[in-house]
Order: structure tokens, then C-alpha cells, then sequence
């Protein structure tokens, strides 16, 4: 954690509760006037909590070219990023997909796509649909361990957070209140519940909230798509390919398109923001994230599109190279932003609570 953009962070925190004009606009100024000074771990929280809307950038009247020169957005940003790094685990990876995060997707997503590739032309497989390419053992033994062991180093990192930060036991009701929070993105609406700020400066806009939203349910969509066909294939003995009105394809299909539409959506506006409000020097890695999850819906998309001809000999390894890269970097990657800000909401609830 770096000890400048702590103190950077204090000063402006320390300047903002003293003003307090943006007491209403989201989580993070309540929980910041809740305080009488600030310890790292607070400002910690308080990085988490923002949702970098930038509402408050442009309502403060001590931003550049003032003495103050308070941009609360960008100080927190640092933060938070420095924050992930910090309790990630193992850390080395965090660094370094913060200083080559698009070279690390691009090179590992073509890399198991060869690879898958070389299995399906060299160890020809029996059976129907994908089965005929790649026997389903192979791919369990692939990606068991690749979704547990991410799983286990978001659990630790989480587990360190939540600790530093003084994370107590929760109530049910603390946790319901901060899902509704999180699924809703009422932080994101900004102080005058117009919508944020993010990509055209003082104009309000929600394209950002819907556009999370779109995302989100995509990703939850075929989510449940994967573990509806788990539940088939293994409590039923329903085994893939399954009809196009099955729950797996329901789920899949609108959940990829709404998923594509989403990623886009955030990818293109992600060029519109104004650096300067944002940690500049991860904008590669953010946008090396949000691409590959584009990529894994689309390239699902194409798969379902191909079934049946001669081109799932070509989308398939292209598909899975994608999806167990996301599985692989997601510790280190911005889907760990989700963890992060849900593990924060929970504890401004038990703050406020």
C-alpha cells in the first residue's frame, strides 16, 4: 500500500468533512462525516465504498485549479486499487497484471486456445455436440481446479480486507440491506438521484448504471445457465447437447447477448471518462478486463450459433481459452471490484446499523 496515496487521500477527507456540501450524494460522505480522523484502514474503507460516479468532483468548489486541489474520486481510486494489491494473495500476480494486464489476457487467452486446440485435433473424442471434441472428463479435470483456486485466493484476499477494516459479525438483515444496495447501485445515482457523472462531466447520465445492470444480470444469467446444465448432467443424467428451450439455453442465450451488450457498452464509455479522475496507469488493465468478458459471451454466442458445423472445431478452443483466462486472473483482475464493494456495503451497514 502505497503511504502517498494514503496521506493524499486523508487530506482531501479531512478537507470534505470539514465542508460537508456533498453529504447526501452517495455511501462514502455519511460514513466519512460518521468520522473525527481518518486511520489507513478507514480510508481504506472509504475507497471501497466509492463507486467513482465523479458526482462530487464536479459540485466541489476546491477542485483545480484551487489550492486545495481536491479530486476525492481520483485520490480514492488509488486507494482502492493500492488496496487490492495489498491483500491479494498470492500478490505477486496482482502486480503483475496491474503493470501488463492486456498482455497477460491477450498472450494466456491464445495460449489455452492453442492449446485446447492441439487436444482436439490430436486426441479425438466420441460423443455428441461439444463431447465430439472434448470428452467432458477432460474438461471438468481442466476447469474444477481453475474455478477453486481463484475462488480460494478471492476468499483469502476478501477474508484480509475484511479484517484490516474491522469487519464485524453481520446480521441477516445488515446483508440483505447491503445486496439490495449493490444489486440496485443506488450509488450510483448520484446526489440528486439523476445518475452519475462518469463519462460527460457535469452532465447526469444513468448509462452507466444500466449499463452495470446489463452486465451484471448477464453475468448472473449464464451463471445460472452453467449450473443449470451441471444440476442436469449430474442429478438427472441429462447430458449436453440440450434443445434450445431447455433452462441452460434460456438462461445462456439472453444472458450472453445482454452480457455483450453490457461490456460494450462499459468498454465504450470507459474511452469517453476523463483519465484524470481515475488511477490513468491501469486503464490497460481495466479495459483488458471488460474486453474478455466481452470476448466470453461472444465467443459463446458464436459457439451455440456454430453447433452443428464445422466451425465448433474453431470457436470452441477459442471459447474455452477465454473462459478459463477469466477464471484465472479474476483475483487479480476488476471482477474483484465486486467482492471488494460488496464486503464494504456490508460493513458501512454494520457502521450505520
Amino acid at each position: 500500500m502505497s503511504d502517498n496515496s494514503i496521506l493524499e487521500a486523508r487530506r482531501q477527507a479531512e478537507i470534505c468533512n470539514a465542508c460537508r456540501y456533498c453529504e447526501g450524494y452517495c455511501s462514502v460522505f455519511p460514513a466519512m462525516f460518521a468520522e473525527r480522523s481518518f486511520s489507513d484502514s478507514s480510508i481504506i474503507q472509504l475507497a471501497n465504498l466509492c463507486h467513482n460516479c465523479r458526482g462530487c468532483y464536479y459540485a466541489c468548489q476546491y477542485t483545480p485549479p484551487h489550492e486545495f486541489a481536491i479530486n476525492l474520486p481520483a485520490a480514492l481510486d488509488e486507494v482502492r486499487y493500492d488496496s487490492w494489491k495489498k491483500f491479494s494473495w498470492p500478490q505477486g500476480f496482482a502486480n503483475m497484471f496491474d503493470r501488463s494486464g492486456m498482455i497477460m489476457v491477450v498472450v494466456l487467452a491464445c495460449s489455452l486456445a492453442f492449446l485446447f486446440w492441439l487436444v482436439n485435433t490430436f486426441i479425438p473424442e466420441e460423443g455428441e455436440g461439444f463431447y465430439a471434441h472434448m470428452s467432458h472428463g477432460l474438461m471438468v479435470m481442466i476447469f474444477l481446479p481453475s474455478f477453486l483456486l481463484p475462488l480460494i485466493a478471492t476468499g483469502v484476499s476478501i477474508n484480509r480486507y475484511w479484517r484490516y477494516i474491522g469487519g464485524k459479525k453481520m446480521t441477516l438483515t445488515e446483508l440483505w440491506q447491503a445486496s439490495l444496495e449493490a444489486i440496485t447501485l443506488r450509488n450510483l445515482k448520484g446526489g440528486h438521484g439523476d445518475g452519475c457523472n462518469f463519462e460527460d462531466e457535469d452532465r447526469y447520465t444513468k448509462t452507466r448504471s444500466a449499463l452495470h445492470k446489463i452486465t451484471f444480470w448477464g453475468f448472473l444469467m449464464c451463471f445460472g445457465s452453467t449450473t443449470a446444465g451441471t444440476i442436469l448432467h449430474y442429478a438427472f443424467g441429462l447430458e449436453a447437447p440440450y434443445s434450445w428451450y431447455s433452462l441452460p439455453k434460456l438462461l445462456g442465450v439472453p444472458g450472453g447477448v445482454l452480457l455483450c451488450l453490457g461490456t460494450g457498452g462499459l468498454a465504450w464509455l470507459k474511452t469517453k471518462a476523463d483519465p484524470n479522475l481515475g488511477v490513468a496507469r491501469i486503464w490497460g488493465s481495466e479495459m483488458a478486463f471488460i474486453l474478455l468478458l466481452f470476448s466470453v459471451s461472444a465467443t459463446g454466442l458464436l459457439l451455440y450459433a456454430a453447433t452443428g458445423t464445422a466451425l465448433v472445431e474453431w470457436f470452441l478452443p477459442i471459447h474455452l481459452g477465454t473462459v478459463l483466462t477469466f477464471f484465472l486472473v479474476t483475483p487479480y483482475s476488476k471482477m474483484i471490484h465486486g467482492f471488494y464493494r460488496m464486503a464494504a456495503l456490508v460493513k458501512n451497514q454494520t457502521r450505520s446499523g
